[in-house]
């Protein structure tokens, strides 16, 4: 899972684009307890939602005419420039180029070379998310691509991230973890054939972020009450967790998962 001291190439950050803050509010808020903390001018209007007095996402307005709502999962980098020259090189793209937010930190975000958008994240005053790992915050990301070997070799050279496999139920899983390890326990994420997905056709290469719950069942059953729509039940992974699936009122996917517990000693 992640490691709580952000390195290279790790998620830090998380943010949510949707048109109308208000309602991913009341969603976000009856599902996992986030509240927000509103952005004033100098962020554009850009929020952050906090639990317990962390924060555990940021949220922005996105009309719809200019994209569809969406969680963006961000990576540890400490030169966004450099890493958008070597994602260029890769055969990624960018869809902005890096940019200052005020003495916050550095951000840019780009596409990979199989279309799935990613983000980065340079600190400068702000080091990324002060939860992870806890009940209510990221614990885990996955990319759905339609080239897992491709992708992977892509991230290795933007990020250096090692690989290795697990078994699943009917194969295996891509695990991906940082530079320079090599025991799959500081992995942080797994890539995962889009044609594994229900519906991934039509919701192409994309990054899903999972929060941590307490109860995966009670999650589903909040998200319905609250207009989310899953869109995997919940269900068991051996020595992982129990998993679901979804896309809040107006559409964004993520997911949720209970961990088995950690062995003690």
């Amino acid at each position: 899972m992640l490691d709580p001291v952000f390195v290279t190439g790790a998620p830090n950050w998380m943010d949510l684009g949707t048109p109308d803050v208000d309602a991913a509010t009341t969603f976000y808020h009856g599902l996992f307890g986030w509240d927000l903390v509103p952005g004033g001018p100098e962020t554009g209007g850009y929020g952050m939602y906090r639990l317990r007095g962390r924060t555990v996402a940021g949220v922005m307005t996105v009309p719809e005419d200019q994209g569809k709502p969406a969680w963006t999962v961000y990576f540890h980098t400490p030169d966004a420039d450099a890493t958008a020259r070597t994602v260029e090189k890769a055969g990624g793209t960018a869809a902005f180029p890096p940019m200052n937010v005020l003495d916050y930190g550095r951000m840019g975000g780009f596409t990979d070379n199989t279309g799935a958008y990613f983000g980065v994240w340079q600190p400068g005053t702000n080091p990324g998310l002060g939860m992870i790992l806890e009940t209510g915050s990221l614990i885990w990301s996955e990319l759905y691509t339609p080239d897992v070997p491709s992708a992977a070799a892509f991230f290795h050279t933007v990020f250096g991230w090692q690989t290795g496999e697990m078994d699943f139920p009917g194969g295996s899983y891509t695990l991906v973890r940082p530079a320079d390890s090599d025991d799959d326990t500081s992995s942080f994420g797994g890539l995962v054939p889009l044609d594994q997905v229900p519906g991934g056709a039509a919701a192409g290469p994309h990054w899903l972020p999972y929060v941590a719950v307490d109860d995966t069942d009670a999650a589903v059953s909040a998200a319905k009450r609250l207009g989310g729509r899953t869109t995997m039940a919940a269900t068991d992974v051996p020595e992982v967790g129990r998993i679901a699936t979804f896309t809040d009122p107006a559409g964004a996917a993520f997911a949720v998962i209970r961990p088995v517990p950690m062995p003690q000693g």
